[in-house]
């Protein structure tokens, strides 16, 4: 029996299975989509392909998990300030804090996977984020109920704007945003807009 199927052996479900996945998000930060292979991933992570291989099947369904453990570590929650202005610019801050690194890495790294998944940033984004509303939902129903807007004009994009506005600034730059160009965003283009809905 080889060393790294022991050490496999004696961690197992679900502490395990968070490890691999720790090892196969820093193999794709550190080296790409194009030079992630699940054998590096396996001695990254003490053990053998035959361990990753019996939850995964290919390099792809791999770095999804990969991408969507990354994301779950790092949760934003929906604040509730009382009001739309306070509880958007909170939302922005706390994504900018805690998951500019996953925007980056999505733009940086996975352009090969996005040619072999025959997939779009959009698609994989809605994938890992699937189940229940997004925070702008909830931003808005909550603004809504206070009666702070009218729901009738408030159309998805519109809805979706501000965080729109965000991940491409995000995408674009591979840098968190400024206190000031997320309250140029709201100030100078969301708010006006939403308001005239």
């Amino acid at each position: 029996m080889h060393l790294e199927e022991t050490v496999a052996r004696r961690r197992r479900g679900a502490r395990l299975e968070a490890e691999l996945l720790e090892a196969a998000w820093a193999e794709l930060i550190e080296r790409g989509y194009a030079g992630f292979t699940l054998e590096a991933v396996a001695r990254r992570a003490g053990t053998s392909t035959p361990v990753l291989y019996r939850r995964w099947a290919n390099k792809q369904l791999l770095v999804e998990a990969a991408l969507l453990h990354a994301t779950s570590a790092r949760p934003v929650e929906t604040p509730d300030t009382g009001t739309l202005r306070g509880d958007l610019l909170a939302s922005m801050r706390a994504a900018n804090e805690a998951r500019i690194d996953l925007l980056a890495a999505m733009t940086a790294t996975l352009g090969a996977y996005f040619d072999e998944a025959r997939t779009s940033p959009a698609q994989l984004r809605r994938q890992v984020l699937a189940g229940g509303p997004s925070a702008a939902d909830v931003i808005f129903q909550r603004a809504i109920d206070r009666g702070e807007v009218d729901a009738e004009g408030l159309t998805p994009r519109i809805r979706a704007l501000a965080f729109d506005l965000f991940r491409h600034e995000a995408l674009t730059t591979l840098r968190p945003l400024s206190d000031e160009v997320i309250e140029e965003i709201l100030d100078d283009i969301v708010l006006p807009l939403v308001r005239k809905a």
